[in-house]
């Protein structure tokens, strides 16, 4: 038993962290749920807490770049491929990278400090404190390529969802006689309720097309920023259509039916998936209690017959 303790002090603190993970995301959900209803409602937060959030953010924005230097890459390259990977995931602002691996840094360094200081009061050895301290340490060094990932793969998703809306708004509109920049210009308005993503992105190839870059260089631009197939392809009709002079209309209307129709067989897909990710749960939790259930009282009985005849 003095063995194994060590191992079963291990197991605690996985579930512990575990189930805070669990509560922090849907928690998060909660609040990004109340958030939005407010942004709706019109309803503005307290000031105070506001003010005292902004001053918190403000301090922990000035140290996590200062924190962020030690681990930015000395190869130009590395430091490229990380740059956009963060632009991937939508965080385009200047100081994105030092922030990014100041918070890597804080998750390496922060649970070894907390072994140690557990440690040092005498809770449990300082070993295993350390010990600990260093695991949770090296999870914390890979859990933001991976939080990374997942932030784009959720930006691409919203992305590909709302696509075909905004090219139906777009044929809509210049069939209504607007050009398609004028066509642009309005949709950007009319998704920032549903798709207020997407809206910000056509916001920013609205502007460069202001500034005077061609719509279809700008519109490649934010393919080559959302990382996305649909998108390349979006860009790749407007530019034919500028070139050989077609219907900009046909060519966007012929487009959207495909994004539609592609939309569609994601769903399908995904309803096909529900079937066998459905049987885990189902094999681990209910044909147990099912077993349990069934096979429970047979057992009983026949333990008291076997306890009868001896």
């Amino acid at each position: 038993m003095s063995s194994s303790w060590p191992l079963m002090l291990i197991a605690f603190f996985m579930a512990v962290s575990l189930a805070g993970v669990v509560a922090l995301y849907l928690s998060g959900r909660d609040r990004r749920l109340k958030s939005r209803l407010l942004d709706l409602s019109g309803a503005a937060p307290d000031a105070e807490k506001r003010e005292n959030a902004s001053s918190i953010a403000a301090a922990v924005k000035r140290a996590l770049p200062k924190m962020g230097q030690s681990l930015m890459p000395e190869d130009e390259v590395n430091r490229s491929k990380l740059k956009a990977r963060l632009v991937f995931a939508g965080l385009y602002g200047p100081q994105a990278l030092v922030i990014f691996l100041g918070v890597k840094m804080v998750l390496m360094v922060a649970p070894v400090l907390i072994g140690l200081f557990v440690g040092s009061l005498g809770l449990f050895p300082l070993i295993y404190g350390v010990l600990i301290g260093a695991c949770a340490s090296i999870f914390g060094s890979i859990g933001p390529s991976f939080w990374l990932d997942r932030k784009k793969a959720q930006r691409q998703t919203m992305l590909r969802r709302a696509l075909p809306d905004a090219c139906d708004l777009i044929v809509i509109c210049m069939e209504g006689g607007l050009s398609l920049t004028g066509a642009l210009r309005r949709v950007v308005g009319e998704l920032r309720t549903a798709h207020p993503l997407l809206a910000d992105e056509l916001n920013i190839v609205q502007r460069k097309v202001q500034l005077g870059e061609p719509l279809a260089a700008a519109l490649t631009n934010f393919a080559t920023r959302c990382d996305l197939q649909e998108m390349r392809t979006l860009a790749s009709v407007v530019k034919s259509a500028e070139k050989f002079g077609s219907s900009m209309v046909k060519a966007l209307q012929n487009y959207a039916e495909s994004l539609r129709v592609q939309r569609q067989q994601r769903a399908e897909e995904m309803a096909q998936k529900a079937s066998t990710k459905v049987l885990f749960p189902t094999l681990l939790f209910i044909f147990p209690s099912i077993l349990i259930i069934i096979l429970g009282p047979a057992a009983i009985k026949m333990a008291e017959v076997m306890r009868n005849m001896e």
